[in-house]
């Protein structure tokens, strides 16, 4: 799911482009928003970029 916020998706364009509902888009990204401690998706990004994880 970050990998496809990185590129500035919306969270519309990012259910259709991984064949996901929308809900299921935001429960991911909320969760690695979460885990990584970060205040929004491109902080998420940037966490996990950072760390070799995208």
């Amino acid at each position: 799911m970050l990998r496809a916020a990185r590129t500035g998706a919306s969270v519309a364009e990012s259910a259709a482009e991984l064949f996901q509902l929308e809900g299921r888009v935001r429960n991911h990204l909320s969760a690695a928003i979460g885990k990584t401690e970060a205040r929004n998706r491109a902080d998420a990004v940037r966490v996990a970029e950072a760390n070799g994880w995208l």
